[in-house]
């Protein structure tokens, strides 16, 4: 991609990133473009759809993330997966409807980029608490990702979903926090 039209690229997706974050995934793609700096044609040659700008959006934070759950070298394995599904819990709690506008995507096909990345974060965090009995029993990164998820969603904003996280994880673990 020349430079010119990667700067456009990234313009759009700072602009969309904080226009969904202010308005939903229904926000004005014509207000994202002229934040942008870019005219409408260039938001839809760069993105042909809504869909299409929602999922980049959502794959640059997925990305994110998924960096996040490995970073956490030396902290223990049960403070490395809190950390992160809190954070995922306020990601999601902040861009209230994002993620809820890609879910039937998600649920049709279990091979959605987005998704996978973020489930085998989850699991990649998960498997040393399995390993040692730490987390009960059939516990799944999907299984936590769908309880963030539905805590985050229903909460007030991103410190409720932190705080009802942090509540819901005691029952996932199989003995009190150290």
């Amino acid at each position: 991609m020349r430079a010119d039209a990667q700067r456009s690229r990234d313009a759009i997706l700072r602009a969309a990133r904080a226009g969904f974050a202010a308005h939903g995934p229904d926000a004005s793609l014509e207000e994202i473009a002229r934040r942008a700096g870019v005219g409408s044609a260039t938001l839809h040659r760069h993105f042909p759809s809504r869909k299409a700008l929602l999922q980049a959006v959502f794959h640059d934070r997925a990305e994110t993330l998924c960096a996040q759950a490995g970073e956490p070298s030396g902290v223990p394995p049960r403070d490395a997966l809190t950390t992160w599904l809190r954070a995922l819990a306020r990601y999601v709690a902040s861009t209230r409807g994002l993620a809820a506008a890609l879910v039937p995507e998600v649920r049709a096909t279990t091979d959605n980029g987005c998704h996978r990345m973020i489930v085998e974060a989850a699991e990649d965090l998960l498997r040393p608490l399995r390993d040692t009995g730490a987390v009960r029993p059939g516990a799944t990164g999907r299984d936590l990702i769908a309880i963030v998820t539905a805590i985050a969603d229903g909460a007030a904003d991103e410190t409720e979903a932190d705080r009802l996280v942090t509540l819901a994880l005691t029952g996932v673990f199989t003995s009190p926090a150290p």
